[in-house]
């Protein structure tokens, strides 16, 4: 009784482990034919960064301020000539070599820590300064309503 479950074990031990390996990851996934470049990557993560930030301070209702955020987000990649689809499957292909998305993102810390230094500082005891939001952000704020 005791072999009986031990090759029983065996039989059920084989087909898991051969599933297993082959379930592990490619060895090196194909870049889509647009990846756009490490440069313009960071260029586009730090400006999305900055206008996330933006509408988070705006103080627009939650869901206004996420209809806004997409608009604007739409507006940004079509003026770098980006389309959604190239940027998110490049954000993927980067992500996936982890290493790359880590370079990435250390260059736009610094490009962003850069443009923070390079802002004008508000006198002392100065109200915050505005947000800039565009014409339009009272109406995507009651189309989202």
């Amino acid at each position: 009784m005791k072999t009986f479950r031990c090759r029983c074990r065996g039989l059920l031990l084989a087909p898991l482990l051969l599933t297993a390996a082959a379930c592990g990851r490619p060895e090196e996934p194909v870049a889509p034919a647009d990846l756009l470049p490490k440069e313009q990557m960071i260029r586009l993560l730090a400006d999305l960064h900055v206008l996330e930030a933006r509408t988070e301070n705006s103080r627009l209702p939650q869901d206004s301020a996420r209809a806004l955020y997409l608009e604007q987000q739409k507006a940004l990649l079509w003026r770098a000539e980006v389309t959604d689809s190239a940027f998110q499957r490049s954000y993927r292909y980067y992500g996936v070599h982890g290493k790359d998305l880590g370079d990435i993102y250390g260059a736009v810390i610094d490009t962003l820590t850069l443009r923070a230094q390079r802002a004008p500082t508000p006198p002392a005891g100065a109200p915050p300064p505005t947000v800039a939001l565009p014409e339009n952000a009272s109406a995507l704020a009651k189309q989202a309503k």
